[in-house]
């Protein structure tokens, strides 16, 4: 801060987060801790490069000024990044009561006797704030679907619909499996009984082709028909199988 007997400056140093293409702003504070009037005027090496608002003012006793410079939109960067741009600020007691409106460049010519105080600022640039980075949402293994909630504390509507579909078509994928595994067991039952079947008219038919022998013949119409049968159920489970 300046320590000037009519107004304290801060910053000393217009500090500009440079950026390509964009304009940029800063701030300065005046501070007038006298109990007079205090006329300003701000002046730059560039002016067709600041804008600066107020460029010109009255600082009233015991209080202050802010005082905005505008930097326009720079459509490549300097070497090094260092600016050779400078600002004065020149300020001058005036008469109580003076306005803006009042103020001429005739207030701050030391030639014609005015005592008037100057502070040079130079400029500065400072690389832009970087943003923080993003953390990756993601839900544990194994839990409810959820949203995530914002700032207001509203769910998220989008990333809420989409963890529900997930979440119901997994439990469909879960349904589906139930009821595969089901049909598989009944097939499975259905081949055993099948293969019990033919084990016992396989048995059945040994029993028939000893007695056949007994009896000599007596039971070849009844054999053929059995044979027939048998080969019926092999069909059948071989189809299943």
């Amino acid at each position: 801060m300046s320590t000037g007997e009519l107004l304290s400056i801060e910053p000393l140093e217009l500090k500009f987060p440079f950026e390509l293409k964009k304009q940029i702003s800063c701030s300065l504070q005046l501070s007038n801790k006298t109990d007079n009037y205090v006329a300003f005027k701000v002046k730059t090496t560039n002016p067709k490069k600041y804008c600066v608002r107020p460029n010109t003012g009255i600082v009233l006793p015991r209080s202050t000024c802010d005082i905005i410079v505008t930097m326009q939109a720079q459509k490549e960067a300097p070497p090094d990044m260092q600016c050779k741009d400078k600002f004065l600020l020149q300020s001058v007691k005036t008469n109580d009561g003076t306005t803006a409106k009042d103020i001429n460049a005739e207030m701050f010519n030391k030639e014609a006797g005015h005592v008037v105080e100057e502070c040079k600022l130079r400029v500065i640039y400072v690389s832009p704030p970087q943003p923080p980075s993003p953390v990756p949402e993601g839900s544990e293994e194994g839990s409810s679907p959820r949203g995530s909630v914002s700032d207001n504390g509203h769910v998220n509507s989008a990333e809420f619909a989409a963890a529900a579909r997930a979440f119901t078509e997994r439990i469909e994928h879960q349904d589906k499996s139930t009821e595969a595994r089901a049909l598989i067991s009944k097939l499975t039952d259905e081949k055993n009984n099948a293969v019990q079947q033919n084990n016992k008219l396989r048995q059945d038919l040994e029993l028939l082709r000893r007695e056949g022998n007994k009896n000599r013949g007596g039971v070849s119409f009844i054999f053929v028909i059995l044979v027939g049968l048998v080969g019926i159920v092999l069909g059948y489970v071989m189809k299943k199988s």
